[in-house]
């Protein structure tokens, strides 16, 4: 799960604004609530 974490965190700091970042950790959360279903 630290992996998952690691690589959401790369994503974020490849964004330029707080709103790309804001959206990257949205799009994860809903990537992690569809896999848990």
């Amino acid at each position: 799960m630290w992996l998952f974490a690691l690589a959401a965190l790369l994503l974020a700091s490849g964004c330029n604004t707080m709103q790309g970042i804001g959206k990257d950790l949205k799009k994860g959360g809903e990537a992690i609530e569809k896999s848990a279903k």
